[in-house]
């Protein structure tokens, strides 16, 4: 697969980057600081320690979300990576106000799509409803790979106020996690959206990010057709289309807020 990952001086120069964005949308919104979802996993983890390297842990709030889908030890992170940066957080449960939404519409039990997707739109309201009482701004914690095969919940965890790793890749997204010092065992650990039972991401893209990197990289923002794109990374050509229809399909998810302009 196609190695993606920056230079120690790009490292520097994407984390100084991104700090200073945090910092120039919360100016701009007038807010008092920010909030984000913390999942436990590596996205949320990168941005909230960007986040309080940015406007500093006082002004940094963090969202526990759990609902019955969500693994105890992926809770459990969340809350050490909020201690960890000694951040304020709360932990509110998710799952009272999708059962009422179930109540008000039954029809949609079983249905673990749109289920998990109203999960994910619960932890948006819930994100939207701390930080206008607190004059706060709404921070994303989705990367480039997941926004180009719109991996990711319009209206959801899409819907926030501004993507700080936005322009970075899930490769891109471990490495610089390590180079801010997150632990190994969080920038490792599996990921998933934690929408249904035993989902992964990987698994429901049917690869895993490093392909999917490398084919988004040449082929999707890249110029290789299909047939070099297949010699280069020697994949077989179904995963590329596999990526390009995931690609085509999401286009309606990308009408995103603002981030990052890249630096090349």
């Amino acid at each position: 697969m196609l190695d993606l990952r920056f230079s120690d001086a790009e490292l520097d120069l994407h984390r100084e980057h991104i700090t200073d964005f945090i910092r120039e949308r919360t100016d701009a919104a007038g807010a008092d600081g920010a909030v984000l979802g913390l999942s436990g996993g590596i996205d949320s983890t990168l941005v909230a320690h960007l986040a309080v390297e940015a406007l500093g842990a006082e002004n940094v709030r963090g969202l526990v979300l759990p609902a019955r889908v969500s693994a105890a030890a992926n809770m459990s992170d969340a809350e050490r990576v909020a201690r960890r940066l000694e951040m304020p957080f709360d932990v509110i449960e998710v799952e009272p106000m999708v059962d009422a939404l179930l109540e008000a519409y039954p029809e949609a039990e079983g249905d673990h799509l749109a289920v998990g997707n109203a999960r994910a739109r619960v932890r948006g309201v819930l994100n939207y409803l701390v930080a206008n009482h607190e004059s706060r701004l709404v921070l994303g914690t989705g990367n480039r790979s997941e926004a180009a095969v719109g991996y990711f919940t319009k209206y959801g965890d899409g819907a926030v106020d501004c993507h700080p790793i936005g322009n970075l890749y899930k490769q891109q997204v471990r490495q610089l996690a390590r180079h801010v010092g997150v632990p190994d065992d969080l920038v490792e650990k599996t990921p998933t959206a934690e929408l249904w039972d035993d989902q992964t991401d990987e698994t429901e893209m049917g690869m895993d990010y490093d392909t999917l990197d490398s084919v988004l990289a040449t082929h999707i923002d890249g110029p290789l057709s299909v047939a070099a794109t297949c010699r280069l990374l020697e994949v077989d050509e179904e995963t590329v289309a596999a990526v390009r229809g995931m690609y085509e399909s999401s286009a309606h998810k990308r009408d995103a807020p603002p981030e990052p302009e890249p630096l090349s």
